[in-house]
């Protein structure tokens, strides 16, 4: 990774707005847990500070991402330092229960590097294993998904889906509009107000420009 982009990811999220940042995924990672047993195993791709598998509810937390973010990583956590792509030169396959994936695709140089990505997240699955996608849809965003100068490959919740049923996933549920574009959008900040929000899915139509995907992997 270049020094510039290091400098972007170190600009774009700062100390001073961790405590807010993750107030909002605590209350996104419960809502995402009802995909997820306890008991499972659960793997973080681009896990960034790790808002969601510092927070999340598993047997077994593993968090991959390409950055040395170690220090931002919980002690349970098994923090691997590697880019996705070639998870499968660290992990077994089909040694995940859950596989986590949020604002992470759009970063990959192509399409053909998100079918690669599926394709290893589909190896590295139990059978009836699941993923969890959160991503930003260009569809519903517009020119603002090229607001960020790391996003290189555009994806609607039709290509998303397209692409995981290509690796052999299975849709479970598909949710167009689910979140606000970023926590730095109109979402509600306070942690009560998100749950509300997550409760009262009319309110995703209104402000949602993230899909969330959860797919499986066919037993």
């Amino acid at each position: 990774m270049s020094s510039d982009l290091q400098k972007i990811y170190a600009r774009r999220t700062t100390d001073l707005e961790e405590p807010r940042r993750l107030g909002v995924w605590r209350e996104i990672t419960r809502f995402l847990e009802r995909w997820i047993d306890p008991s499972s195993t659960v793997l973080d791709i681009g896990c960034d500070r790790g808002s969601f598998i510092n927070e999340v509810h598993a047997g077994r937390k593993i968090a991959a991402d390409l950055r040395d973010v170690a220090q931002h990583i919980a002690p349970d956590v098994e923090f691997i330092r590697t880019d996705g792509l070639v998870l499968l030169d660290h992990l077994e396959p089909a040694s995940v229960d859950v596989v986590f994936m949020s604002n992470y695709l759009e970063h990959l140089r192509s399409a053909d590097d998100v079918l690669e990505q599926l394709n290893v997240v589909t190896r590295l699955l139990r059978p009836g294993g699941r993923v969890i996608v959160l991503q930003p849809n260009i569809r519903l965003v517009g020119f603002s998904y090229w607001d960020f100068l790391d996003h290189k490959t555009a994806l609607t919740d039709r290509s998303l889906e397209e692409a995981s049923q290509t690796a052999g996933l299975k849709t479970e549920r598909l949710i167009a509009r689910f979140l606000p574009y970023t926590t730095k959008s109109r979402y509600p900040q306070n942690r009560l107000l998100v749950r509300a929000y997550l409760r009262f899915p009319p309110a995703w139509f209104l402000m949602g420009r993230q899909t969330l995907l959860v797919a499986r992997r066919p037993e």
